[in-house]
């Protein structure tokens, strides 16, 4: 596997889907720019998910987290964006994406994504 940034989240299968439990990562060095200054932002992310039938791989999505680095982006598009990649990649159950952005400016920026497959 590579260690280059990639758009591409991979996958392993659900070593238990016949059960829902909840798989959680803490993403703490989140970076992208600002589209409108070029200025690192910063970030914490949490993502937690009920996988189906898919797992997310690890180092694939810490390549993916880090594709974002050079690239200007707003929180709510960057935040929405990672789910729905995530959503397409394994279909989960139940998804949340955490975008906890440091403040600048004197203001921080908190963006929450949910995802039901049931709805």
């Amino acid at each position: 596997m590579s260690s280059m940034p990639s758009k591409e989240v991979q996958t392993f299968p659900n070593p238990a889907p016949e059960r829902d439990y909840e798989i959680a990562f803490d993403v703490p060095e989140f970076t992208c720019l600002c589209p409108l200054t070029g200025q690192p932002d910063f970030a914490r992310f949490t993502i937690k998910y009920v996988p189906d039938q898919l797992c997310v791989e690890l180092k694939s999505l810490k390549l993916y987290m880090w594709s974002y680095r050079n690239e200007g982006a707003f929180h709510e598009k960057v935040t929405n964006t990672i789910a729905d990649d995530i959503v397409k990649a394994i279909q989960p159950r139940k998804l949340t994406v955490v975008g906890d952005f440091f403040v600048r400016g004197g203001i921080g920026t908190i963006v929450t994504v949910t995802h039901d497959k049931k709805k």
